[in-house]
C-alpha cells in the first residue's frame, strides 16, 4: 500500500465493496520456508468472511491445516502516468491505481460445505450475466460433480483487516488531475483506463 494518506481517504465499507465487486484477487500466506505463496482465487464477500476454494493439490491447501495469516490483493484500474501530461515542471514517471487488501487467517472449511461455497460463487456471478439463465450446478451430472468436488477445498479468510489505496492524483493541482484524466482515457498504458479516468476526474471522498 502507498504510504501516502491522501490516497488512503476511503472507508472500510466502500474498500469492502470495491473488492466484492471484483470478485477476483490474488490469494497470499507464507509458506514453511518463508516464502510467499500465492494462488488467483475469484471469491465472495459475506458475513465477514471472503469463501473461496482452491485445488486440493495447490500447496496452499496443503499448508493451511488449522489457519495461516493471509491477505487477498484486489487489483482495479490502473495506468502509467508520463510526467509530461501533468503541464507541470518538475514532475517524475508514476502509476496511478486502485488496490484492496483485504487480510485475516485463512483457512480450510469442512468438506461438506464445499458445494455450498460453490454454488454462492457461481450464482455471484452467473447473476452479472442476465437476463441469461443462470446456470447451476444440477446441469452437471452427479458422477462427474463428485468427480470435480474431490480435487478442490473450500477455504476461506476471515476478514481482520482492510486496506485501500485509490492513487488518483490527488496530490496533484485539479487542474493537472483532470489534464492527466484525459490523456488516460485516450492514452494509457494499463487497464480498465475509462474507469480509472472517471475516478481521477472524481476522486471517491472528493465531493
Amino acid at each position: 500500500m502507498h504510504p501516502n494518506p491522501v490516497f488512503h481517504t476511503q472507508t472500510e465499507a466502500r474498500n469492502l465493496a470495491f473488492a466484492a465487486q471484483a470478485g477476483v484477487g490474488t490469494l497470499a500466506v507464507s509458506g514453511a520456508d518463508g516464502m510467499p505463496l500465492m494462488a488467483h482465487v475469484p471469491f465472495v464477500i459475506e458475513d465477514g468472511r471472503v469463501l473461496f476454494h482452491l485445488v486440493r493439490s495447490n500447496p496452499i491447501a496443503r499448508a493451511l491445516g488449522d489457519g495461516l495469516p493471509g491477505k487477498i490483493f484486489v487489483q482495479g484500474p490502473g495506468s502509467y502516468i508520463s510526467p509530461d501530461w501533468y503541464g507541470l515542471e518538475d514532475q517524475v514517471p508514476t502509476w496511478n491505481y486502485v488496490a484492496v487488501h483485504l487480510a485475516g487467517p485463512v483457512q480450510r472449511l469442512a468438506q461438506d460445505r464445499l458445494r455450498d461455497v460453490l454454488d454462492r460463487l457461481s450464482l455471484r456471478f452467473e447473476e452479472q450475466l442476465l437476463p441469461k439463465p443462470i446456470w447451476t450446478a444440477e446441469k452437471v451430472s452427479d458422477e462427474q460433480m463428485a468427480r470435480l468436488m474431490r480435487m478442490i477445498v473450500p477455504c476461506c479468510l476471515n476478514i481482520a483487516d482492510v486496506q485501500g489505496t485509490w492513487k488518483l492524483a490527488q496530490n496533484k493541482p485539479d487542474f493537472a488531475r483532470l489534464a492527466v484524466a484525459d490523456v488516460v482515457a485516450e492514452h494509457g498504458i494499463g487497464m480498465e483506463l475509462a474507469a480509472l479516468a472517471d475516478l481521477m476526474r472524481a476522486p471517491p471522498g472528493s465531493e
